[in-house]
């Protein structure tokens, strides 16, 4: 029924169908770099929330304060500034850097928009990052202690492998929103998605047709991640799912 709604919308609004047929291909080559920039935003993200996360968890003022300021800044920032800065911004220090440093200043596009939106959510995931450290009860940090287990082996060992179960379900939200703003890296000029249905949508006075196909595409995406999203998470929370149960069970036998 929803086919056939919109079908008939599409042929009442008049649409270029052959011009969107045509044009499809183009666009969809912008999808896998999309892909890949947001592939490498949440693999950066990743490392960068945890150490924020262990930093806000630090009892010492030092990596505290760095982490809380980190997790401000760019929390505080829009993400497009972040974007634009880091990749029209930074070149101008070039000049005033050792020639050593140019490399690390000067970004691709690409690499700039993987860099910002590594950063940006990085400091959003701190959050749930340290949720889910502070999520795993103490007494059984205080057992591995009791154990002589260093704190880096309890962390390690004892703690991140429970905090997994909290962190996986908004990690793989931030990663669909990741999916989505990746198209702010195409208003910088990176021909991903967005920017090749815009351009093609500017070009030839179709900007409906393209920024359809273009928002066609991000559904796709995002319902194909969903779906592996929802695969993990039932993965990962089936041996919890099992003791809960359990121990509801035994706790309504003992009351019987």
């Amino acid at each position: 029924m929803i086919a056939t709604v919109l079908s008939i919308t599409f042929i009442a609004l008049g649409l270029d169908i052959p011009f969107m047929r045509d044009w499809a291909p183009y666009v969809l080559k912008g999808a896998l770099l999309t892909l890949y920039i947001s592939a490498g935003g949440i693999l950066l993200a990743i490392p960068l929330a945890l150490l924020g996360a262990l930093g806000r968890l630090s009892k010492n003022p030092i990596p505290n304060g760095i982490a809380g300021f980190y997790v401000s800044f760019f929390r505080g920032t829009p993400l497009i500034v972040q974007i634009f800065f880091i990749y029209t911004a930074l070149p101008q220090l070039a000049g005033l850097a050792p020639v050593w440093m140019e490399r690390f200043l000067i970004l691709d596009i690409n690499l700039a928009g993987i860099l910002a939106l590594g950063i940006n959510y990085g400091a959003y995931m701190t959050e749930i990052f340290r949720a889910g450290i502070q999520s795993v009860g103490h007494g059984q940090v205080e057992a591995a202690h009791a154990l002589a287990m260093t704190p880096s082996q309890t962390m390690r060992r004892i703690v991140l492998p429970q905090a997994i179960r909290v962190i996986i379900p908004p990690t793989g939200n931030e990663f669909i929103a990741m999916l989505k703003d990746s198209a702010l890296v195409g208003l910088a000029g990176t021909p991903e998605l967005f920017f090749r249905a815009s351009r093609v949508g500017r070009g030839n006075f179709r900007m409906f047709e393209t920024l359809l196909i273009a928002a066609a595409v991000y559904w796709i995406l995002t319902s194909i991640f969903s779906f592996f999203q929802k695969r993990l998470e039932e993965r990962v929370s089936k041996g919890y799912v099992r003791e809960v149960a359990a121990d509801a069970l035994a706790h309504r036998e003992h009351h019987a």
